[in-house]
């Protein structure tokens, strides 16, 4: 199956779902639009997570970040006619954002944040494979990030009681 074209910048600007559910332009990158996703909740975590005075604010703030991105997603994969389309990367920056709220701190422990989000994103183990597979719509798009999410904090959560075990 041939990967869909990324649409036009005007595509952006036809519909609010479709600025957010292609992240705000990072999803049109015609390589690694999920990468390039990733990269922009990266760059942009230290500026959003300012605004919020603490944990709980920000996680409430990530709920529905995560409640908008269903409809969003749902709205542009149907206007591109792929349910998943590769331009839409809403369902990317959200866990990613939640996965850096819990990483500890460092851009070390953020780089393996990245790639381990990158590596589960990618490879879909259960259940996330489910959701990608069998939940066609918003909520399955965006819950198979969730679940990459899930797993790249556990990961570093196991990696960070070896290195403290160790020093």
């Amino acid at each position: 199956m041939a990967k869909a074209p990324a649409p036009p910048t005007a595509f952006l600007f036809r519909h609010p779902a479709h600025l957010i559910a292609c992240g705000f332009g990072s999803g049109l990158s015609p390589f690694a639009p999920g990468t390039a996703g990733t990269l922009f909740a990266w760059v942009t975590y230290p500026l959003l997570r300012g605004l919020f005075p603490d944990d709980f604010a920000f996680a409430i703030f990530l709920l529905l970040a995560f409640a908008l991105g269903v409809t969003a997603c749902h709205i542009t994969g149907r206007a591109l006619g792929v349910t998943d389309h590769g331009s839409i990367v809403w369902d990317e920056i959200v866990p990613f954002w939640a996965v850096l709220l819990l990483t500890p701190a460092g851009w070390v422990w953020q780089l393996a944040a990245f790639l381990w989000f990158r590596f589960y994103d990618i490879m879909k183990p259960p259940p996330a494979n489910y959701f990608d597979e069998q939940v066609k719509n918003g909520f399955g798009v965006m819950m198979d990030d969730v679940i990459a999410a899930a797993y790249t904090v556990l990961t570093l959560a196991l990696f960070k009681a070896v290195v403290e075990s160790l020093f």
